[in-house]
């Protein structure tokens, strides 16, 4: 059975590029986008779209009823460096929207549901180098105890009322098709604009500051795979680790300076920097790997390749 899709936080990052994937393989009647504004005019014009306020549990039922919904992706979220200075507003979307979703699932108004959890989840205690899937969680920021938080009760309400709820930690996410959204990686976005504009980044991370990091189309080649993927074959319902390359504000610039001869990078760290600096280096994903056949494909340089040709198209 083709699944009804309900694409919430459409316009983000993420959703963006999501919706148009899944209309490329369901077609473009079964896949509804929403968001709380219509600030994507192309993808409202590709398919159906709904204006949804995402805390707003009666919109929602609404439009799962109205559409037929069967898969509900739950996108929308405020990410970490614009949730520390809104730290009420953040935990508001973050978690109520998440149980919204849950509570219907339980209800049996909808079969599957995807959210999204992120390397945020960790802190500072945790092992920075081939972090497991398994390990110490002491997160540091608004964003990293609602997405711990969101796991935590992704698994009751599997366990409890049997929820077909299915998770990625995403790590940073580089794509040249959404601008920077508020989040603490977003340098390596940035740097690629700036790279290409000015001949030159301040980086607001240390030069030596290594996160791991995915290029969208894993992520998103990712995030279908595990919704596709049988349901015995997903055994971890929290949250599985993703991994895709590690690199340091330095490194990038250092690729980068292979396709632009002159391009310079300075650093002046602000607060992101201690975010940055409690999240890991590196990350297992072994799980991922031998549970669903997860497979990373791009590696620095190809990024870089990608995003500097599309950017200057």
């Amino acid at each position: 059975m083709t699944p009804k899709i309900l694409i919430i936080g459409a316009c983000g990052q993420i959703g963006s590029e999501l919706t148009l994937a899944l209309r490329d393989i369901y077609g473009v009647s079964q896949v509804v986008a929403s968001d709380i504004r219509n600030n994507n005019p192309e993808l409202a014009a590709s398919g159906p779209f709904e204006i949804l306020d995402a805390t707003n549990k009666e919109q929602i039922e609404s439009c799962i009823e109205e559409h037929g919904i069967t898969d509900v992706y739950l996108m929308a979220a405020m990410l970490s460096a614009t949730a520390e200075k809104y730290p009420d507003k953040a935990w508001n979307l973050n978690m109520n929207s998440l149980f919204h979703i849950l509570d219907l699932a339980r209800d049996k108004k909808i079969k599957k549901v995807f959210w999204p959890s992120s390397i945020a989840v960790f802190g500072p205690s945790t092992p920075k180098e081939h972090t497991p899937q398994q390990t110490i969680m002491e997160p540091s920021t608004v964003y990293g105890i609602s997405k711990l938080a969101g796991e935590r009760w992704c698994e009751y309400y599997h366990k409890n009322y049997g929820v077909d709820v299915r998770s990625i930690r995403y790590p940073g996410l580089i794509s040249w098709k959404t601008l920077p959204g508020g989040g603490t990686t977003d340098y390596a976005i940035d740097i690629y604009h700036q790279a290409l504009e000015k001949g030159s980044y301040e980086c607001f991370l240390d030069e030596k500051t290594t996160l791991p990091m995915m290029y969208m189309d894993d992520a998103i080649r990712a995030t279908i795979s595990l919704m596709q993927a049988e349901s015995d074959s997903v055994k971890i319902r929290s949250s599985y680790n993703l991994a895709g390359v590690s690199f340091n504000p330095s490194e990038i610039a250092a690729v980068i300076k292979k396709h632009i001869s002159g391009f310079s990078i300075s650093y002046k760290p602000d607060f992101r920097q201690k975010i940055a600096d409690s999240w890991p280096g590196s990350i297992d994903d072994s799980a991922a790997r031998d549970h669903w056949g997860w497979e990373s494909k791009f590696d620095l340089e190809a990024i870089t390749k990608d995003m500097l040709s599309n950017l200057r198209n």
